[in-house]
């Protein structure tokens, strides 16, 4: 049965590869949606070519390209996973093309608009330390919201400025963290221990291992980040949606300007395929003429 096989292969994603929980749902949803259009029921090696294409023609007419894509990944995913199994053996995958998709540039903000939003949480914020280290630490790294609740105590190394991160297939990755980030998250070390000892002495649960907690004491989740930092950016008087993965591009995108090579950036950001990270190289013109004036030798006049 079909179904039977998908289950095995969530179970292979989530045991085996480690994919994200968001991963497996968006996964296990696509192909089921595939298996009510091909009959749950069938043998997975009656599954054809044209079976594939007439599904592709359907999901055409009421999606986006970008989630056809995405559902056509699932399934290609899927029967390599029964070809690696011997369950089938060939794909049927095979003569279907990935429908083309827009390029689109990544928001990101200007190095002004991110000083202004590093700088918006105040004294009077009731996680204003906090706040501040996690947005100086999303800028500095570069890392995505899921790494950064995902953060340990063991994860940091102030000493070293470093921070371990699990990235998407269960990748780890080191990345250094700069003087503003330390400085930052030390600042929120000492409030985070005056909760951690208030939450011991009242006898109540807290989560010892999280580096960034709620008020009480448990992990902060990615859409308690996600909403701090739309409000921060509107405190901040920026007139784009601030999210952690603008400040994700941001972080990209300054570093290219300032002469960092791709590769390098690819390593930072976790990136599997150096392809995913050449969408941050929309440098300005002015920029890009600015270096070529600089470095061309025949760019000068003599």
């Amino acid at each position: 049965m079909l179904t039977v096989n998908i289950e095995r292969f969530i179970t292979w994603l989530t045991d085996e590869k480690g994919y994200s929980r968001h991963t497996i749902i968006n996964y296990r949803r696509d192909l089921l949606e595939f298996a009510a259009v091909a009959g749950s029921a069938c043998n997975v090696r009656e599954i054809d070519t044209p079976i594939i294409r007439n599904y592709v023609y359907s999901l055409n007419s009421k999606n986006k390209s970008s989630s056809v894509a995405r559902k056509l990944s699932a399934l290609r995913t899927f029967f390599k996973f029964l070809e690696r199994e011997n369950v089938i053996r060939h794909s049927p995958m095979g003569a279907v093309s990935m429908p083309k998709q827009e390029q689109h540039i990544p928001i990101f903000l200007s190095v002004d608009e991110v000083f202004a939003l590093l700088e918006s949480p105040g004294a009077h914020d009731t996680f204003g330390a906090r706040d501040r280290a996690i947005l100086e630490l999303l800028y500095s790294t570069g890392m995505r919201v899921s790494e950064l609740v995902a953060c340990n105590v063991t994860s940091l190394d102030f000493e070293s400025e470093m921070v371990r991160v699990r990235g998407k297939g269960n990748r780890e990755r080191i990345i250094p963290i700069g003087a503003q980030a330390i400085k930052a998250l030390q600042a929120y070390w000492v409030e985070r221990e005056k909760l951690l000892r208030k939450r011991l002495q009242l006898g109540k649960k807290f989560d010892k291992a999280a580096v960034f907690l709620n008020n009480r004491g448990t992990r902060l989740t990615a859409r308690s980040v996600e909403r701090l930092i739309a409000r921060y950016g509107q405190k901040a008087g920026i007139d784009k949606q601030v999210t952690p993965h603008v400040l994700r591009h941001s972080f990209a995108t300054h570093l290219l300007e300032m002469g960092a090579d791709m590769r390098s950036v690819q390593e930072l950001l976790g990136h599997a395929s150096l392809s995913t990270t050449q969408k941050y190289t929309h440098l300005d013109m002015v920029h890009l003429m600015r270096v070529y004036d600089k470095a061309h030798p025949r760019a000068r006049n003599s």
